[in-house]
């Protein structure tokens, strides 16, 4: 379960992680009594990315301005989703902005830690930027240190960033939590850091052990309105600047005619002969930086992002088929590396997407070989997979050691 933003930086709270003054807005009229000083931002609280790009995030100085500002944003979707609440937040200069995040990989089944100092929109095409730390023993503060020292942080700020990861760790394992994220990580000039966004995911499996988060899902906006619209939703997360950005054809990738969903993917080309379809923006930066660390060169990646935005198992599936199509257009691509985390039954349509991929593209007299790490193969999957050129892993360092194999 994603949670809102709203929602993240109120368990942000709870751990003293700082975040801005803020306030929920219900709806336009709420803005007559707000509490924050102007300038203030508001932010449409949707689940998907790139809310900035596509009209999401609003800056005003007063108050007719604000309630303008957020009737527009009340009726603007992002990925066919409209919000039902608006944060309005304190405005933050930020000298320099950072990426963190704590993540799950349930295959080692440990935390890990990433970190760049390269945040914000950009971060995506940040590959060299990006820093991991496994957590592989008992979490003490030497994790968090280390990670700082990576990112190449010096003086005051590897105490202030380190101690911002305990807070993330902390809350992440009090919750049983999937991800933690921060992005970005405002520094200003003083040197001041400041959580400016926020992401959660809770592990739907644990909510039982967590009923504040449990309840939290009953807050979750309901996207039925902008199907029911059928308004085409706005880009996603702007790319890096010296990256190429190509957005997907809307096709149902068995039948090879228009689909209705409008929800399009988006491939970001790079240098190098290995395809990388993931889901999330941690992950995809983590997946890319163990391939470069084995000696590998990513040529494009595909952020399919939670899979919870997918509703129902053909949707899924159509769209993991889309993301192998995009990759695997670049004639330089050899190997197609897919490093999925989701829970048992996504992972099973996952791996039905990548079979049939692979089986249509024999059909056609086209082979391609792909590494495939999930989170658990159906055992009839499994083996419809074995007769096709797919190689399993356990771990991203096997994934990525084996992509380099092959892709040389």
């Amino acid at each position: 379960m994603d949670l809102l933003e709203y929602q993240a930086k109120s368990l942000f709270r709870q751990m003293a992680i700082p975040i801005l003054p803020s306030q929920r807005i219900d709806n336009p009229a709420d803005l007559k009594g707000l509490k924050i000083p102007y300038p203030v931002v508001l932010k449409s609280q949707v689940r998907a990315g790139g809310r900035g790009r596509a009209g999401g995030i609003k800056f005003v100085e007063n108050t007719i301005d604000a309630v303008a500002a957020a009737q527009t944003i009340f009726n603007l979707p992002i990925e066919e989703e409209y919000p039902q609440v608006l944060l309005a937040e304190a405005k933050y200069n930020a000298d320099q902005e950072f990426y963190l995040a704590v993540l799950l990989d349930p295959i080692a089944r440990r935390p890990v830690l990433l970190g760049s100092r390269q945040g914000g929109m950009d971060v995506e095409g940040s590959i060299d930027q990006m820093q991991q730390v496994a957590v592989d023993q008992e979490f003490s503060p030497f994790y968090a240190r280390r990670l700082t020292l990576k990112m190449g942080l010096q003086g005051d700020l590897i105490q202030s960033v380190s101690t911002i990861v305990e807070k993330m760790y902390r809350l992440f394992v009090e919750k049983d939590l999937d991800l933690v994220e921060i992005n970005p990580l405002g520094i200003s000039p003083t040197g001041e850091v400041m959580a400016l966004d926020g992401k959660v995911t809770a592990n739907d499996d644990a909510l039982g052990r967590h009923p504040d988060l449990a309840a939290l899902s009953g807050k979750r906006q309901n996207s039925g309105l902008a199907r029911e619209r059928r308004i085409p939703h706005a880009p996603g997360d702007r790319p890096h600047s010296h990256s190429k950005v190509q957005h997907s054809p809307e096709f149902d990738p068995k039948s090879q005619s228009p689909i209705s969903n409008s929800e399009s993917l988006q491939l970001i080309e790079l240098d190098g002969n290995i395809g990388i379809l993931c889901n999330g923006v941690g992950l995809t930066m983590a997946t890319l930086d163990a391939v470069t660390h084995q000696g590998g060169k990513p040529a494009n990646f595909v952020n399919m992002g939670s899979l919870n935005r997918y509703d129902g198992a053909t949707a899924l599936r159509d769209r993991a088929e889309l993301g192998l199509e995009l990759v695997a257009q670049d004639k330089s691509v050899k190997v197609i590396l897919v490093n999925i985390l989701g829970s048992a039954s996504k992972s099973e349509e996952i791996a039905a997407a990548v079979a049939g991929y692979l089986e249509r593209k024999a059909r056609a007299n086209r082979h391609i070989q792909v590494v495939l790490r999930l989170v658990e193969i159906d055992a009839a999957v499994k083996k419809r997979l074995g007769q096709l050129p797919v190689q399993l892993a356990s771990s991203l360092d096997e994934a990525a050691a084996t992509s380099v194999s092959w892709a040389k």
